[in-house]
């Protein structure tokens, strides 16, 4: 299990923004406490999407603490693979 911070750089109100995610919520949730993030920070949680817009400064932080760098194809994967385990979660308790 593990936290990734991805490499993009998205101007946002004067800032470069990246995506913050995990394999889990409650890991992401983890990280997020490290870095002060406020829960209300958390985007679209309880889905395969979840994850913390955080800072570049904040990244290089999360690195740090054992983030791991990955790039938008390894966040595409990490998304379909979150996906497919709540799809299958999903189709198991039904």
């Amino acid at each position: 299990m593990a936290v990734y911070v991805d490499n993009m750089r998205a101007p946002f109100r004067g800032r470069l923004m990246c995506h913050m995610v995990a394999d889990t919520d409650d890991e992401l949730h983890e990280m997020a406490d490290r870095l002060g993030l406020p829960r209300r920070s958390h985007q679209k949680p309880g889905t395969p999407h979840s994850h913390y817009d955080i800072t570049v400064e904040a990244r290089a932080v999360a690195l740090q603490l054992g983030a791991l760098d990955i790039g938008r194809r390894q966040l595409v994967m990490l998304i379909r693979r979150k996906r497919a385990a709540m799809q299958h979660v999903n189709h198991c308790a039904g």
